[in-house]
């Protein structure tokens, strides 16, 4: 029997594609926008992050791409979660319901290893921050390429096979369809090792 077609409503269209990653120059003014919010100085910002003077006013100036462990200490220092600290137009809601993410329309930054692609940032607060990501990296240049930063950090590979390296030494391979959760205060870099950049889901937990 045919149902009614008031009885089968349809879901939105999907939108496809990859979310576009904002310039740095956007993504700058958003940072120095949120910190003359706080109304905190580039030297408190400093103090509280422990990321540079210098480095927190390039990046506002849009002169230079963050890394995952700078951002995420600027967001901590904010007292914001990166998805408010990305997310451009509106300010974000505290979580009350379930948070929906089309294809393609999260929130996308293009960092020195990374291009990440930020999921639910229209709830602030998350005590998880979920993204997408496609890792550019394909050698470790020095210590500088590891990242630590509080709470853990699972991630599940899409496509493409990465090798997780720890500043201890220890070195995961992971192909399509493997996880790993770690603890991510540990430092940790993520290079591709298949001939395609690989594409990973993941999340991320705060401890403020």
């Amino acid at each position: 029997m045919k149902m009614p077609t008031s009885a089968c409503p349809r879901a939105p269209r999907r939108r496809t594609g990859a979310a576009r990653a904002p310039d740095r120059e956007a993504f700058g003014k958003r940072l120095r926008a949120v910190r003359k919010k706080a109304g905190l100085t580039l030297a408190e910002v400093a103090r509280r992050s422990d990321v540079s003077i210098t480095t927190i006013s390039r990046a506002e100036r849009g002169q230079l791409a963050l890394s995952y462990e700078k951002f995420a200490a600027l967001a901590h220092a904010l007292n914001l979660d990166l998805g408010t600290l990305f997310a451009e137009g509106r300010q974000p809601a505290r979580l009350h319901g379930p948070v929906v993410t089309r294809a393609g329309q999260g929130a996308a930054y293009r960092g020195p290893a990374f291009t990440y692609e930020f999921l639910a940032t229209q709830a602030a607060g998350k005590r998880m921050s979920p993204a997408l990501g496609t890792v550019h990296a394909r050698r470790i240049e020095g210590p500088d390429d590891f990242a630590r930063h509080d709470g853990e950090e699972w991630i599940y590979v899409l496509a493409g096979s990465v090798a997780v390296h720890f500043e201890d030494g220890q070195v995961v391979r992971l192909g399509r369809g493997d996880s790993l959760y770690f603890d991510s205060r540990l430092g940790h870099a993520y290079i591709s090792t298949s001939s395609r950049l690989a594409r990973i889901i993941g999340a991320t937990t705060s401890e403020r």
